[in-house]
């Protein structure tokens, strides 16, 4: 979906201008255009090495607690630990590595360990990177590791009394540098219903126990905030994808769970409340309730759906049980990777039905490393799909009425859908827009069409390039605007609307909803953390 819209251009003419005017896409635009630079990793991996630098500055400046050759020391004893640890266990175990992995494991070490005063701090420092990077690879399910290293390092070696978590990322003088780069992770991940749900349920444990204390609670809340690691944990720690539930409603669960462990005060002879602790509790929870696969799909062919469009065909080590419009972390490790890495997120074409995971990707001319590796690929090259997740689903009363709007290969969810409803023989009241430049572009056209003939879905190819329009076009020419919409779905108060597509585009969208007065309940979005 999102991810493969890079090379997707859309024109004034594809967004309202009623909408394109909305002051609110106009202040997140910018914040928006620069986090989409990146991938997900990337934005944590560069958000915290900002963070360091910031530390160093401080320290420089005397205004930090610990000098310059402490945190250095630190910094390279860690990062040597992680790496080398990191290096040696993928090598035993046979298992793909990556770089921003081990980084960011590493620097979140750097901030929550005590840094170097002493011999006995060295050797925490090099612990505490080699247990890290082995629960990576130990504590590990059928490929799908369950803790947070970070967190589950500091518990262990605070368990095994060879060291405490200090956390002194906690501290007021970086408060405000870590409240930004915090919250700008959390944006690019949209992840907020689960930090604000974590937020209110530790603000609320913790009030309750400084109220049983007999504290201020105008105090509380200020230490909570400027003595502790409550933001910086919320945002880079709680967040990490690997170990967070798949569904929204999960996460806010999951965040709540956390919350409450976090803002508690309990102690069970040797073992007693700690962030490390909430937080190894929580991956467990999460662990239970999401889907525990990762497969190494082996790839089979590929076939040009559209222009500049592949559909990639991979074979299964194992049956993966996912609902149509769900999506997969997929792996491709490669050489000389680019700065958006090896990982993309993308959504499953197939359908569940089907035999063969399938993946729908355009390849523009500036591709990255990563679409030029695939298609370098042969029969029998291996990829990793990982972290199934998402709520881009169908409901489950099949009498509720739909529209789909999507552009270009961010049709993908809808293939996947219609596919199913097709084997199935499942009826639907399904309305679907899309949005392509010229009618070369458009994908999977065989599959609307006979959706259209065996199930009545309604299909609407909208062209927005008015000097090509093909001899004897019947679709629309122009752009999905509000006219479009109520002379083409004239309930359109009663549906339910799924939009795929690109930030920008599904903003917009969404935005042009509201104001022609379809409910906020009746609009579904997702998106990929991995963009």
């Amino acid at each position: 979906m999102l991810n493969l819209f890079q090379h997707l251009k859309f024109t004034e003419l594809e967004i309202p201008k009623q909408v394109r005017d909305d002051s609110t896409i106009h202040m997140l635009k910018p914040i928006d255009d620069f986090l989409n630079k990146y991938t997900m990793y990337k934005v944590v991996l560069y958000g915290l090495l900002v963070l360091v630098a910031i530390s160093f500055l401080l320290s420089f400046a005397g205004i930090l607690f610990y000098n310059p050759v402490q945190l250095s020391t630190s910094l390279l004893i860690i990062f040597l630990s992680c790496f080398l640890s990191n290096f040696v266990f993928s090598k035993l175990l046979h298992a793909p590595t990556n770089v921003e992995s081990y980084l960011i494991t590493a620097l979140i070490l750097f901030f929550i360990f005590l840094p170097v005063g002493n011999m006995l701090d060295v050797t925490t420092l090099i612990a505490a990177g080699v247990i890290a990077m082995g629960t990576k690879y130990i504590f590990a399910i059928k490929n799908k590791h369950i803790f947070n290293p970070a967190a589950a390092s500091a518990l262990i070696l605070g368990l095994l009394g060879s060291g405490n978590a200090l956390w002194w990322v906690g501290s007021d003088i970086l408060l405000p540098f870590v409240v930004i780069i915090g919250l700008l992770i959390v944006r690019k991940i949209r992840r907020f219903r689960l930090f604000f749900a974590f937020l209110i349920a530790a603000l609320a444990t913790t009030t309750l126990f400084g109220l049983i204390n007999e504290n201020p609670i105008q105090q509380i809340i200020t230490e909570a905030f400027t003595s502790g690691p409550l933001i910086f944990f919320a945002t880079v720690m709680l967040t990490e994808p690997l170990t967070t539930p798949p569904t929204k409603k999960l996460q806010m669960l999951y965040g709540g769970l956390v919350g409450i462990l976090f803002g508690s005060q309990f102690a069970f002879g040797p073992v007693y409340s700690t962030p490390e602790l909430a937080l190894i509790i929580g991956n467990i929870y999460s662990y239970i309730v999401s889907p525990k696969t990762k497969m190494f799909l082996s790839f089979k062919e590929h076939n040009k759906i559209a222009e500049n469009t592949y559909e990639y065909v991979f074979r299964s080590n194992q049956t993966l049980h996912y609902k149509p419009g769900q999506y997969l972390e997929w792996t491709l490790p490669h050489k000389r990777a680019d700065m958006r890495g090896n990982r993309r997120y993308f959504t499953i074409a197939s359908s569940p039905t089907e035999k063969h995971l399938r993946l729908g990707v355009k390849i523009g001319e500036n591709g990255s490393s990563f679409k030029k590796k695939l298609t370098n690929y042969q029969s029998g090259d291996v990829i990793v799909g990982s972290q199934l997740t998402g709520d881009f689903t169908m409901p489950d009363d099949a009498s509720e009425k739909l529209v789909f709007i999507a552009g270009g290969i961010g049709v993908t969810p809808f293939r996947s859908m219609i596919k199913y409803l097709l084997d199935k023989g499942e009826k639907r009241s399904i309305i679907l827009f899309y949005a392509n430049k010229t009618a070369d572009e458009i994908a999977y056209k065989d599959i609307f069409d006979r959706a259209q003939q065996e199930l009545g879905l309604k299909s609407i190819y909208v062209l927005s390039d008015k000097e090509h329009i093909p001899s004897g076009w019947l679709g629309k020419v122009g752009r999905i605007d509000e006219t479009m919409i109520t002379q083409e779905v004239p309930d359109f108060k009663e549906r339910t609307y799924y939009l795929s597509g690109p930030n920008a585009m599904v903003d917009s969208y969404k935005h042009l909803l509201l104001k022609m007065g379809v409910s906020k309940t009746n609009i579904v979005t997702d998106y990929f953390p991995g963009f």
